[in-house]
């Protein structure tokens, strides 16, 4: 009755405390509104008692759904999206006027996916009361990850318009339009926490002798070449690089913690080398991505492999980050709007032109905050299962955010993925709310009473890197 006590206690303070980060959130976006609009039109917006109270409403609202629903969760999550999500459609109302003729309603579709949003992290909480809820269907899961990546290749169902880059990603069901792997991702997580639960002994016991050493038995090396002949199939049938890394490193990732053994990694890594080589000769579109990432500049006025100046994009992106120098040109005072696909691909250089090296740093501080608390809340999990969940939503959101990054600034081959809650698109930001639900929903049950016996060590280590 003490901890309960104790524990409640403590519930007030931290929702007081998040309200007060949600409100400096919405300052934050609404300066950066202001700025936008007198760069571009030399005057206020006309939307601006609106547009302020939509902010505060979404900073109360979220507050009162996690003041009832999560009391004992992190306060730091949902400022920061807030903070990502104003600042992606800020931008998005910037690039508007400009890209209206084959994008319009940038700014009202990224409201409404919002909204969308919010209602599914709403949704999520209400329906999954525990994180464990989620370990019951664990075949149910992968069944539906699984259909949903093979959506996009049914001819009844692909989206061919909104498809580019030579993937095929969208599913198009009446006016909707979709990105069905988006979706998939959270399905994929659940389901490997779960079969390594089950599985972490068969996985790290050695029972077959290499020599003078003790090794796991071969046939513990079953799911890295199922999951190294998925993200093949995904490369091959899908063609999307994108979503096949991020599988198959988020495998691996979840696989080393569960185990320990840096074997699983090499091996896994290398057979993903192999795959890439593979598609990079069997298909154009990858191998066009990894000849562009090395030299850009050399494609920028030529064709290659029937795609037109495909060096033009990675190039142009360049030039606008190194545009943006330190401080950046100013919100709404720069040609952001000339980078090709600045709305999704390339807002991270469009935000670099804008807001410079120190802009587009916070950006990233952002991002590191968003993977520490969710690396804070898979040490404090209180099972097994909620641990690896935790720790897998936290991977999907920080490496896809890496890679995109990387992409934009040449470090990785440029995949095409989503800056979550930045990017402009409706699956991603749907997801990613829905995704922040179940971290918040794990943060608030290991922040709780405790009522059961701490959970026991996954394998020989704990889930979160030592230090987190």
């Amino acid at each position: 009755m003490a901890a309960i006590t104790t524990t409640a206690a403590r519930s007030h303070p931290r929702r007081r405390s998040e309200l007060g980060l949600l409100l400096v959130g919405v300052v934050v976006v609404e300066v950066a509104n202001l700025l936008t609009w007198l760069g571009v039109y030399n005057r206020f917006p006309p939307n601006v008692v609106p547009f302020t109270v939509i902010l505060l409403a979404f900073a109360l609202a979220g507050n009162v759904v996690n003041r009832f629903l999560v009391p004992e969760a992190d306060p730091i999550i949902l400022p920061v999206v807030l903070v990502l999500n104003g600042l992606g459609f800020v931008m998005m109302e910037r690039l508007e006027p400009y890209l209206s003729n084959y994008a319009p309603h940038l700014a009202g579709n990224q409201a409404v996916w919002t909204f969308v949003g919010l209602l599914g992290y709403v949704a999520t909480m209400l329906v999954f009361r525990r994180s464990r809820d989620l370990e019951r269907y664990r075949y149910i899961l992968l069944a539906l990850a699984f259909i949903l990546l093979l959506l996009p290749l049914m001819p009844g169902l692909k989206d061919n318009a909104a498809d580019s880059g030579g993937a095929y990603l969208w599913v198009r069901l009446g006016p909707v339009s979709f990105q069905p792997v988006e979706f998939s991702k959270l399905l994929l997580v659940a389901f490997f926490a779960s079969y390594f639960v089950e599985k972490r002994e068969l996985l790290t016991m050695a029972t077959s002798r290499l020599g003078n050493r003790l090794v796991p038995d071969l046939r513990s090396f079953g799911p890295i070449a199922l999951a190294w002949l998925a993200s093949l199939g995904v490369i091959l049938l899908e063609r999307d690089v994108g979503f096949s890394l991020i599988l198959f490193v988020l495998f691996l990732t979840m696989l080393w913690v569960v185990t320990g053994r840096w074997l699983y990694v090499v091996l896994g890594v290398v057979a993903f080398a192999v795959g890439i080589f593979v598609a990079a000769h069997v298909l154009a579109n990858v191998d066009v991505r990894m000849t562009v990432w090395l030299d850009p500049w050399k494609y920028v006025s030529q064709n290659y492999r029937g795609y037109s100046t495909p060096g033009y994009q990675p190039a142009f992106g360049e030039v606008a980050m190194a545009q943006g120098g330190a401080t950046g040109s100013g919100l709404g005072l720069s040609g952001a709007w000339q980078i090709p696909v600045a709305q999704s691909d390339y807002v991270f250089a469009a935000l670099g032109n804008e807001l410079g090296l120190v802009g587009t740093s916070a950006i990233v501080v952002a991002f590191v905050l968003l993977v520490g608390s969710g690396l804070r809340i898979a040490a404090r999990a209180r099972s097994d299962f909620a641990k690896l969940v935790a720790l897998g939503f936290t991977f999907v959101l920080g490496f896809q955010s890496f890679v995109i990054m990387a992409g934009v600034t040449r470090i990785l081959p440029l995949t095409g993925v989503t800056l979550p809650f930045v990017s402009y698109g409706g699956s991603s930001l749907i997801a990613n709310y829905v995704l922040i639900a179940f971290l918040m929903r794990i943060s608030n049950e290991s922040s709780g009473p405790v009522l059961t016996e701490p959970p026991q060590m996954i394998g020989h280590r704990s889930v979160a890197p030592a230090g987190v």
